[in-house]
Formats: structure tokens, C-alpha cells, sequence
């Protein structure tokens, strides 16, 4: 296997564009190329936003959408080509996440532990003409663990250095953790909402889709006795590994807990609330591990407010963009599955056991020839 560029399409729990990263990975080196997002049509986000929050699922009409996506994750792979020099004969093979529609790892509720992504990775072979690498959590999964995070194993092999004990904390939808102590991986897990709560509670009373540097937040003021009560949630007390998402931490979550509170709080108190959720629960999650540097990527790394929040819950350890390490912060989680694509390509192992609970090492993702 002589190729080195590999692609790679993440589409997160905000539903707002496809992530391509095109990636160059040597023995010694990782390197991104290029770099594009490809926003997901209206319609798209609408059927996505159906399937992840209905109990009843109509077949037909996911494996259309498994089918749409699939075209569009290829025109998003085949898009970033035609941007640079590159031809779809250069790459080794493409990465893909897919689309999470459910996630239900190992509990005393869940008999038959899933995380189901969509986006068919054979439209993608069969289009762009490009070998592809897709299904990357339901091994782990069958191994005993939580299939999720998968990004700690990349970060570990880009971010850690010998000397440092160093924090990767990745906010998109949902926050993630990698714990790196020197160039041991020493963990990695969901601490809980990143930007998915923001963004609903937002988009539900004010119609935009997101808080645009947490301007709405960071006019507000963090209503203590909401904030106890969302803290409260078991998922925050329970021990690692552990993963999470919008089948827990959801609007219908926030307004439960705001009923059982009894008080009519401004709608902006509540952002401000939901954004110190976040940053909180990130700072109480790795209380113990005494990082000496803090890397934040991910959008949640363009977020003002919760930036600041974050950096006075971390005082005085240093909190910095990921572009501090020579990484965009929002290129991270496509290149990771660029990199997870090359090494089951070349029959090497990433998942990380410590992180997700595995019973052990395994190579991850099915391969599926050009």
C-alpha cells in the first residue's frame, strides 16, 4: 500500500454540513491537506432530525435516506478533489463516519447494546470510484464497548507529548475527552452536551440555528438551581468509559427538568444556564486528572462565551484552540476517520479499550472495494 491520502467525512449531531478532510498519514507524519464542509440540504436535515427522535421507524423510508446520503457523502469526497491537484486514482481509501441515527451503548436498560450510522458506503465505492472504509463502531461494540468516543486513538497519536499531561476536549453536538499523560493514552469519554442543548434551546425560541459566538448566553445570567438540577443526572456521576448523545440530552430532557423545577426562567437565563452545563460538566469530568494544558476543538472552540466560561473553570491551567498545536479546530473529527480508514487499510487496530471499554484491540470498520 503505497498511497498516503486518505479522505475523510464526518456529519455530527448538528446536522449542519458534511466535514471532508483530505489527509496525508506517513510513519512519522499527519498532515491535512484540504479541508471543506458541504451544508446538508434543509429536507436532509429535516428526514435526519425525524428518524433520530421518533420511536417508530418507517424502513422504507430510512433506507431511502441511507441511500441520499450516501450520494452526498460522495459528492462531498469527490468535491474536495476537484478543489485540489489530486485525483481519485491518488487516494488509498475514503472514511466514513456516516450519520448517526442511534446510539445505545451497553446499559441495565439496553439488552441489545447498537449505534446505528447511515450513509451507504457502497453508493459511495460504487460513485466516487474510491475504496471506502465505513462501520467503524459496531465491532467495538460486539467487543464489549461503548463504540464511542473513537477520536481519543488519533488524538493520541497527533496531540501527546512526552513530558505534558495534555486535555483534548472536542465539543460539537456532544463533548468528548481524551486524556493524554505524556504518550500514554490514560482515557477518553463523553463528558455529556456540548453545543446540541445551546443550539436547540436557540433554535426553539429565537429560530437560529446556533448562538453565534454565545452572544444570547453570555448576555444572561446561569440560573444556580437549574443548573443543580441538570447536573443531577446520573450520566454525570457515572465512572468511565461511558458515551452519550440525543437518545439522553435532549430539549425534551431540558423541559423536564425545567417542569420539575416549578420557576418561570428567562428564556436567555436558560442559554446562559445550558452553556455553563456545558463547561462545567467538562471541567468536573477531568477534575482528577490534573492536566497541565487543555486543547479545545470542534465548534465549541468558536463559541466565545463558553470559551470563557471554560478558561475560569480551568484557572490557572491554560486553555487554548487546538490551533495552537497546528490544527484547525474544526478539521479534527474528519481527519480522525481519515486516519482510522488508513489503519484498517493497512490491518492495524484503533480502537482504544480504555476509552470505550472493549474487551481489547480491534481493527475497526468494514472495507468496501473500489
Amino acid at each position: 500500500m503505497n498511497k498516503s491520502l486518505y479522505i475523510g467525512l464526518m456529519s455530527g449531531t448538528s446536522l449542519d454540513a458534511i466535514d471532508v478532510a483530505l489527509c496525508r498519514f506517513t510513519e512519522k507524519d499527519t498532515s491535512i491537506i484540504e479541508f471543506q464542509a458541504l451544508p446538508l440540504p434543509e429536507q436532509i436535515q429535516s428526514e435526519i432530525s425525524t428518524f433520530s427522535h421518533s420511536k417508530e421507524i418507517n424502513i422504507e423510508l430510512l433506507a431511502a435516506l441511507d441511500i441520499k446520503l450516501g450520494r452526498l457523502f460522495s459528492e462531498a469526497a469527490l468535491g474536495i478533489l476537484k478543489s485540489t491537484s489530486y485525483d481519485r486514482t491518488d487516494i488509498a481509501a475514503i472514511g466514513s463516519h456516516g450519520q448517526t441515527i442511534r446510539h445505545k451503548p451497553k446499559s441495565a436498560e439496553t439488552t441489545f447494546p447498537f449505534s446505528l450510522q447511515i450513509g451507504d458506503p457502497n453508493t459511495i465505492a460504487e460513485t466516487t470510484g474510491i475504496t471506502t472504509i465505513a462501520d467503524f463502531r459496531r465491532r467495538d461494540i460486539a467487543a464489549g464497548g461503548e463504540g464511542a468516543p473513537l477520536v481519543p486513538a488519533f488524538h493520541q497519536a497527533v496531540f501527546s507529548s512526552e513530558k505534558l499531561r495534555r486535555a483534548i476536549v472536542n465539543i460539537g453536538g456532544f463533548a468528548n475527552v481524551t486524556l493524554l499523560d505524556g504518550n500514554r493514552l490514560a482515557g477518553g469519554f463523553d463528558t455529556g452536551p456540548g453545543n446540541s442543548l445551546l443550539d436547540g434551546w436557540i433554535m426553539q425560541h429565537l429560530a437560529q440555528p446556533f448562538d453565534s459566538n454565545g452572544d444570547w448566553a453570555g448576555g444572561g445570567k446561569v440560573n444556580e438551581d437549574l443548573l443543580s438540577g441538570l447536573l443531577s443526572e446520573e450520566y454525570f456521576l457515572k465512572k468511565e468509559p461511558k458515551s452519550t448523545g440525543k437518545e439522553l440530552f435532549n430539549i425534551e430532557w431540558l423541559n423536564t427538568k425545567l417542569q420539575k423545577l416549578g420557576k418561570d426562567i428567562p428564556k436567555q437565563n436558560v442559554q446562559s444556564t445550558l452553556s455553563e452545563l456545558t463547561a462545567k460538566s467538562i471541567r468536573m469530568a477531568i477534575s482528577d486528572f490534573n492536566a497541565h494544558e487543555v486543547y479545545i476543538c470542534g465548534g465549541g472552540a468558536h463559541n466565545t462565551d463558553l470559551f470563557d466560561r471554560l478558561r475560569k473553570h480551568f484557572a490557572p491551567t491554560k486553555v487554548e484552540s487546538i490551533e495552537k498545536l497546528g490544527f484547525e479546530a474544526d478539521h479534527i473529527e474528519a481527519a480522525a476517520f481519515a486516519w482510522l480508514s488508513y489503519r484498517t487499510l493497512h490491518g492495524l487496530t484503533c480502537n482504544s479499550p480504555i476509552s470505550t471499554g472493549a474487551s481489547g484491540d480491534r481493527i475497526l470498520g468494514a472495507i468496501f472495494q473500489a
